[in-house]
């Protein structure tokens, strides 16, 4: 572990923040705030949590070695709560790359790093497991953050931005969220999710999200019975707009099981699915229709950008 931590932690960064805001007298104020991010280009890309820097009007990132560098904001997506800010450098910066979540067990042993209560003197490092999988959970905010990565290693505030790290030194999530209530209970963005997303928003300034035109539903026992269907695991396609699911001869009723060969028992495992996908690719959707089971190809557009 100690080998470990000394390997990956060059790639971790504190970020602070700065706020203006007014006080009960209108008079401006100055607000600070802090959280963690991960080195992901050696050119200066850092992953982090959007609601960190959201609010910001400076962000200043601090190296290991203890340099204080202006950054700037790269682009955000507060959907997956995934930002990338970007500092210059005249030197390649050691970096951490993404594992493949969908790899990631059940009872993993993981580390999360990060800027703890913003103590100086290097960040806090704490183990624990992963305790689950594709969470999903809906933030104070009301926006819904789907395959996260449920663990039992310490958070706290700072930690968010920060990588959770498998054994081998990758980041399996980047550190978003605790629960207040709960004990023992933090949950990440999967690295699937934030690799894509963090792409995207380096290489375009935004995320480009598919689309397939589906109305969908968690299948259950009810449906089932109720529509005379054979199986109640899936997702039933409740209506069929313009789109490319239409487009590929998806119908109504039709019953999508998997999504490139990967099981998909739920409306939201459905939709985090489709989501690691670009607009432009292709994907074979498994579908049961009239008690047949049959493969369809879907080629994804991308939902239009507002303005």
């Amino acid at each position: 572990m100690r080998d470990l931590v000394e390997r990956v932690g060059p790639a971790v960064v504190a970020i602070d923040t700065s706020t203006i805001g007014v006080d009960f007298f209108l008079r401006r104020v100055e607000q600070r705030g802090s959280g963690s991010g991960v080195i992901v280009r050696s050119d200066g890309y850092i992953v982090t949590n959007d609601h960190v820097i959201s609010d910001a009007s400076s962000l200043r990132v601090v190296l290991s070695d203890g340099r204080v560098l202006d950054a700037t904001t790269v682009g955000r997506y507060p959907d997956s709560d995934i930002a990338v800010v970007k500092i210059d450098v005249d030197e390649e910066l050691p970096v951490l790359k993404f594992a493949n979540s969908d790899d990631v067990r059940v009872g993993d042993w993981v580390l999360a790093i990060g800027n703890a209560l913003g103590l100086e003197g290097g960040p806090t490092v704490t183990a624990g497991i992963v305790s689950a999988r594709g969470r999903t959970l809906q933030t104070e905010l009301g926006a819904t953050l789907s395959d996260l990565i449920q663990t039992d290693a310490a958070f706290n505030e700072g930690n968010s931005g920060g990588p959770l790290i498998n054994l081998q030194g990758q980041v399996v999530g980047i550190n978003t969220t605790v629960l207040a209530s709960a004990q023992g209970i933090g949950f990440g963005v999967s690295s699937n999710f934030a690799r894509r997303f963090s792409d995207d928003l380096i290489e375009f300034g935004i995320v480009r999200r598919p689309q397939i035109g589906l109305s969908l539903e968690t299948m259950r026992d009810s449906i089932a019975v109720a529509l005379d269907i054979p199986i109640s695991r899936g997702v039933l396609v409740t209506g069929v707009g313009d789109g490319p699911g239409r487009d590929a001869g998806i119908e109504e009723f039709d019953v999508l099981m998997e999504i490139e060969g990967k099981p998909v028992g739920s409306r939201p495992e459905f939709l985090s699915s489709m989501w690691s996908y670009r607009p432009g690719d292709e994907i074979v959707l498994t579908v049961m229709r009239d008690s047949k089971q049959m493969e369809i190809v879907v080629s994804l557009t991308e939902i239009p950008t507002d303005g």
